[in-house]
């Protein structure tokens, strides 16, 4: 018998102490990433998921016969939306893709209705921020802030090193998987394995508001021609940018399609709200679709759509629906450090930021 879902209260979320004074470090942590990329570059980039990998446009179709714990919010009903899809990988530099670290989907629904997060009111998107990885490396804010500084501090560092490092990391983490175990931190550090990123799998990590409920997201390929990538480890030799290349290879001929997933959360206990490290159990409460994504062949890069994309907007998951409000340490983390690298980038590059535009077609 399937547990039933946890109902939401504000009185989940429970500040870790500190809380306001982690969050202007990490602000200040994100600034210094930007300042020194900016000055690399003359050109500001995003403190973290700087470098973009492909920008697709497709279509959210969501079920209209959804049983009640699932019609919420944005999924009350049946519908269909334009949906926008950015690939990146996790520094704020612009790294050679043979430097390994976890991978990042970040996705934009256009023209939701509803009552809006106070962040953006007027505005009538639903952002969601998606990583290919079940869990966070970091519990909470203040260790968020640990690892958010050990970025910092390799930014503007020589490549080739990195490069080394990565090679090493990822020796370290299969010969770990070989053995049957995973070390989250490794793969953090640039142990990641460099696979398909059309293959992957990613997850928002850290819980929302999911109407009376609470839940994890995660978006997961579906279509053959993308089931058939997973685990496909991307030869990156003299190839800096292999994603780039791979993602493009597959999408300008077949397109491909991906199920919205979502995980209710049954036990506030089990799984936690504020420990954003912990893997929710799926067979306590399995991911359920509540979606579908379908993006028909187009160009992954070089378009007015990712120019638009990449330097007129931003993505934060405090820009959409108060159904999907985000919970927990780490997301009220990144509500005004997001805003900060937005603003930074606009003034930096002299070109307004958006959450939403004027979106052409791929």
């Amino acid at each position: 018998m399937t547990a039933s879902p946890v109902r939401y209260s504000d009185a989940v979320e429970k500040p870790i102490d500190n809380e306001e004074q982690v969050h202007r470090d990490l602000i200040d942590t994100m600034r210094s990433i930007t300042e020194t990329t900016s000055q690399d570059y003359g050109h500001a980039v995003r403190s973290v998921h700087a470098k973009a990998h492909g920008i697709l446009s497709g279509e959210l179709e969501i079920d209209g016969a959804l049983p009640p714990e699932l019609a919420q919010g944005l999924f009350a009903g049946a519908g269909r939306y334009r949906v926008l899809m950015r690939f990146s990988t996790n520094p704020g530099d612009l790294l050679d893709d043979s430097v390994s670290a976890p991978r990042g989907l970040a996705l934009k629904i256009l023209d939701v209705e509803g009552e809006r997060l106070p962040d953006s009111a007027g505005e009538t998107t639903q952002n969601l921020i998606l990583v290919n990885a079940p869990a966070f490396a970091a519990p909470d804010a203040k260790a968020f802030l640990g690892s958010l500084k050990q970025l910092a501090a390799t930014t503007d560092k020589a490549e080739w090193a990195k490069k080394l490092l990565s090679a090493t990391l990822r020796g370290v983490e299969n010969a770990i998987e070989a053995v049957g175990g995973k070390s989250a931190m490794i793969s953090t550090m640039g142990g990641t394995p460099i696979t398909h990123p059309l293959g992957d799998s990613y997850y928002s990590q850290v819980p929302f508001r999911y109407g009376d409920h609470i839940a994890k997201f995660a978006l997961v390929p579906v279509s053959p021609n993308l089931t058939q990538l997973t685990g496909d480890r991307v030869n990156t030799t003299d190839r800096p940018d292999a994603l780039r290349e791979v993602i493009r290879e597959t999408i300008i001929e077949q397109g491909g399609t991906w199920e919205l997933r979502v995980q209710l959360n049954t036990d506030l206990e089990k799984m936690p709200v504020e420990d954003a490290s912990v893997e929710w159990d799926e067979e306590r409460s399995p991911y359920r679709t509540v979606g579908r994504i379908t993006v028909e062949p187009q160009m992954s890069l070089g378009t007015d759509l990712a120019g638009v994309v990449d330097e007129q907007t931003f993505f934060s998951p405090w820009h959409g629906l108060a159904a999907h409000r985000p919970l927990g340490s780490v997301n009220r983390s990144r509500r005004q450090a997001y805003e900060m690298s937005a603003e930074f980038r606009a003034k930096f590059n002299g070109c307004p930021m958006h959450d939403t535009a004027a979106f052409p077609t791929a």
